[in-house]
């Protein structure tokens, strides 16, 4: 089974930047695409950024031009380079990976997610 992995949640203040990343396990036979998404409280999950295997990008408007996702196929990693954080930007960030097996079945994961908190 596929598991995910977040990293580099943590506190930051109005302006900062952050790095997040994400770690995959196991073997995906196929990747449709990888992302991120985000839950704020009291907020539905929202999608943030996200990156297929040919690099085609995809981010929320709320993030374009702050946000940049990028991945490295070779070792099913996804990460999520934030900056000028806002304090908006608040949430539990969650990796996605959506991807197929050997025969073609469609598979979704997700990571347990990641908090950032930005300070105003």
């Amino acid at each position: 089974q596929v598991q995910l992995v977040e990293s580099g949640g943590g506190l930051v203040q109005a302006g900062g930047s952050l790095r997040l990343s994400c770690a995959a396990s196991g073997i995906m036979w196929s990747i449709n695409a990888m992302g991120w998404y985000r839950q704020a409280p009291g907020k539905q999950r929202e999608l943030v950024a996200t990156i297929t295997s040919g690099a085609s990008t995809n981010y929320a408007d709320s993030v374009k031009g702050r946000f940049s996702v990028s991945r490295d196929n070779a070792k099913n990693t996804v990460s999520l380079q934030m900056n000028s954080l806002k304090p908006e930007d608040t949430a539990v960030y969650y990796c996605n990976a959506q991807y197929q097996d050997r025969t073609r079945r469609i598979f979704e994961v997700w990571g347990q997610g990641t908090l950032v908190t930005v300070s105003s």
